[in-house]
């Protein structure tokens, strides 16, 4: 398999299986696994039993998926909070891997969405923490998936459904965007920044993305009407207002999103540290008790939001931006 792993710059990477296995009726596959916590040295590649899908789930031959910076968190079980969920001491849930692309090979016996041989990507997310796509095949529900456009590849529909989903919700669902706003992208060269960019300007709006000096060009190939070279220049301080401002990697005191809000403007935080996510949900109610809204996101697969953000993909609304594929 060939994937697009880096996470450095919150790209989207992925893995592309080269030889597609037939339905031979074999009972193992090759997958990543993890049974502690650590650095990515605790990743061991095995061969396990191939699952089966039960009723309401299908079994897809995976050919791409991507790792987000939430598969590190997993594997990190950093910050510890998560492994309230995941497992205090070790990992309940073994694969990592939310994000896939694939054919499915086997339908559960209640299955209406798909057929045997169907091209699907999807989230794997809301099953449980891990996902399982780091691996040969996986079990997912139905309503985790949609169809693949046949034009777009496995290794760009991996990319997409983490990522775009949550800049969707971040900005069309919690932050309300309605055409002609402006809106701020703050972190916006990352797997969720590049896909807010093109889905706000989809949506109509006024972008402004803020990224470093190297990743000006992408920002400007990717739609944005305005970029901000953080080296250079603060946003907080220039005396721009945004209508909505959605922080991916909020690193940034909340007062300085405040400063830089429209009367009526919605601050959407995405990503950062948990020093700032404590920021907002401890000030963020108090702040918001005028007409200007501060506000945490907490993403959730939906497959509306991905059929949605799937036919932006399909039109050529959305690309990827991949950074590199590795094997698995």
């Amino acid at each position: 398999m060939k994937a697009v792993l880096d996470t450095k710059h919150g790209s989207q990477h992925i893995l592309e299986q080269h030889e597609i296995l037939t339905t031979d009726q074999t009972t193992q596959m090759k997958a990543v696994l993890y049974t502690k916590y650590g650095s990515p040295d605790v990743l061991e590649f095995k061969e396990i039993a191939k699952p089966v899908p039960k009723d309401f789930e299908v079994l897809v031959n995976i050919q791409a998926t991507a790792v987000n910076m939430a598969d590190v968190y997993l594997m990190r079980g950093n910050p510890f909070p998560i492994r309230f969920s995941t497992g205090l001491f070790k990992p309940k849930r073994q694969i990592l891997g939310a994000d896939i692309a694939g054919q499915i090979e086997a339908v559960g016996s209640k299955v209406k969405q798909f057929k045997i041989g169907d091209e699907v990507f999807g989230d794997l997310s809301g099953a449980g923490l891990g996902g399982g796509g780091f691996a040969e095949f996986v079990c997912a529900r139905e309503d985790a998936l949609t169809l693949k456009p046949a034009q777009v590849s496995f290794e760009a529909a991996a990319a997409v459904p983490m990522a775009a989903v949550t800049a969707l919700q971040g900005l069309r669902d919690k932050g309300q965007l309605q055409p002609g706003q402006k809106v701020l992208i703050h972190g916006a060269s990352g797997g969720v920044g590049t896909f807010a960019v093109q889905i706000a300007k989809a949506l109509g709006a006024e972008v402004t993305a803020v990224c470093s000096t190297q990743k000006v060009e992408l920002m400007r190939s990717l739609g944005a009407d305005h970029v901000i070279d953080y080296i250079k220049q603060d946003f907080s301080k220039n005396g721009q207002h945004y209508d909505l401002i959605l922080a991916v990697n909020g690193n940034r005191s909340i007062f300085d999103y405040k400063r830089a809000l429209s009367p009526n403007g919605i601050y959407v935080l995405t990503g950062g540290s948990m020093r700032q996510f404590s920021q907002v949900m401890l000030l963020g109610p108090l702040l918001s008790m005028g007409s200007q809204k501060m506000c945490n996101l907490l993403t959730k697969p939906n497959q509306k939001n991905l059929t949605f953000v799937k036919n932006l993909l399909e039109t050529g609304k959305i690309t990827p931006v991949i950074d590199r594929c590795y094997n698995l």
